[in-house]
């Protein structure tokens, strides 16, 4: 019987560090639209998303989206 090969564990192996700001647990519209602001403000940004960011149900909103804004008046603040 031959010796039995190590697995692969998380232990054995060394981990990528990252550092942010800022973490958005969410890439639907929301996620990404505060994501965008945040990294606008200069702030190291990280999005998680459990789906691919195209996948999301807010693709399926798009139209409604589109929609309302398109009825926005300009802002006179």
């Amino acid at each position: 019987m031959e010796a039995a090969t190590p697995h692969y564990t998380p232990t054995t192996a060394a981990l990528a560090r990252r550092k942010f700001d800022v973490v958005i647990v969410g890439a639907g519209g929301s996620g990404m639209r505060a994501s965008l602001q945040l990294a606008l403000a200069g702030l190291n940004v990280a999005v998680l998303s459990k789906v691919f960011p195209t996948r999301s149900h807010t693709v399926a909103a798009q139209g409604g989206i589109g929609a309302s804004l398109g009825n926005m008046s300009e802002d006179n603040w």
